[in-house]
């Protein structure tokens, strides 16, 4: 369990290809991975993953092929979003993510909007029903609030605001119109939408 709320941004270094999936390699020195032991979860752009191996600067994972069909970013060397598993003693500064990925998005606007910016991203219909105005959502890892939201043919888009802070502690500055995205909607909401669905 995590809370959206990044820690660090490391670096995937290497991608090794393995019968099955990839190994990444991850330098994430800042994290702080003392208290990270071998079998222990860290999210790695929303992803949870984990840890196979690790030194004081490193950390490896085993990614799957599901796991790399259902997300984005996680083939390649690159700046990632970095989180380790919560723990009950933490605050909740974000919301309660379970780190595993629902959808990819596309990014279809970031433009400044005075001191902030604007993004807005289109999800898969399957995901519409989670996503509410004043509501939470996951992009890459990061606990944001949906400001707007409007169901179209192909998707429903959404728009959230980026203050600065965000911007500057995240990968989320690298994205640009096209860019795919790990979306993860409200963990509340997919159990209210299970309880109402059943017939009892």
């Amino acid at each position: 369990m995590f809370t959206g709320i990044v820690a660090v941004v490391g670096m995937i270094e290497t991608v090794t290809p393995l019968q099955e999936g990839m190994r990444l390699t991850v330098h994430a020195a800042t994290l702080g991975l003392d208290d990270v032991a071998l079998g222990d979860s860290i999210a790695i752009n929303g992803a949870c993953m984990t840890v196979v191996k690790k030194t004081a600067q490193q950390f490896e994972v085993d990614v799957s092929q599901e796991s790399l069909r259902c997300t984005a970013g996680l083939n390649q060397p690159g700046p990632v979003n970095l989180e380790k598993a919560l723990r009950l003693s933490d605050r909740l500064g974000g919301h309660l993510v379970s780190g595993h990925v629902d959808g990819l998005g596309t990014v279809t606007a970031f433009q400044a909007v005075g001191e902030s910016w604007l993004l807005k991203i289109l999800a898969p219909a399957t995901l519409a029903k989670y996503l509410a105005h004043k509501g939470s959502v996951v992009v890459n890892g990061v606990s944001l609030t949906v400001n707007q939201v409007e169901d179209r043919a192909d998707g429903t888009e959404i728009a959230i605001n980026l203050i600065p802070h965000t911007l500057q502690t995240t990968t989320l500055h690298t994205l640009h119109t096209g860019h795919q995205v790990n979306l993860e909607v409200d963990l509340i909401a997919r159990y209210c939408e299970r309880m109402l669905s059943l017939q009892v």
